[in-house]
């Protein structure tokens, strides 16, 4: 228990935590407020975006130094922590769903945060934690911004906003998550400033 404790303060949890909820509510009173049109997925997108953005800063801890000396296994746990958060970040939005406006159906939610949350860990493995928001803030900025996909590479870089099911979505989100996550568990996030130490 005092591991779990630890461990999610190191990993700044209940800051992400606050976020996911703070931006849930807000989107939600603008999806009460009849702003979007119906079926409109930029909204849902937007909470599982800013909650990735947010549970993104805690995939790497305040010493990565300090981590790498600890004798656990750190694979399994890397691997955890990126599948718990995007269950977290869909649970919420799909339980705000339950008392107010039903913004988006449950297959999108579960592939755009499966797909999102791979983009953070790849991220992180390539950038590392405090820079690993940039991978999905980039991708869901292009995926709002862009115009209507017309073939499948327009649909697989636009992946975040189509309808679930769709097969160059559901892959490209799978892709992401797979490798993201491998990548993650395996490397851990980059360290920087070594050579200054």
């Amino acid at each position: 228990m005092r591991w779990l404790t630890l461990y999610a303060r190191s990993r700044q949890i209940p800051v992400s935590l606050a976020t996911l909820m703070t931006s849930t509510v807000l989107v939600c009173a603008l999806a009460w407020d009849g702003s979007a049109g119906p079926g409109d997925p930029r909204l849902p997108v937007l909470v599982i975006g800013t909650g990735t953005m947010a549970a993104s800063i805690g995939l790497s801890g305040q010493d990565l130094a300090l981590d790498r000396t600890a004798a656990i296994p750190w694979i399994p746990r890397r691997a955890a922590h990126v599948l718990l958060a995007g269950v977290l970040i869909g649970a919420v939005l799909a339980a705000a769903q339950t008392i107010g406006e039903d913004m988006a159906p449950t297959g999108l939610i579960a592939r755009d945060c499966a797909g999102l949350m791979g983009l953070a860990a790849l991220g992180a493995t390539l950038l590392g934690g405090h820079y690993a928001w940039s991978l999905p803030f980039a991708w869901l900025a292009f995926s709002i911004f862009a115009p209507p996909p017309t073939s499948v590479a327009t649909e697989a870089a636009t992946w975040l906003l189509l309808p679930p099911g769709t097969p160059a979505g559901t892959w490209t989100a799978l892709s992401l998550a797979l490798v993201g996550t491998t990548t993650y568990a395996i490397a851990g996030p980059r360290r920087f400033g070594v050579r200054h130490q």
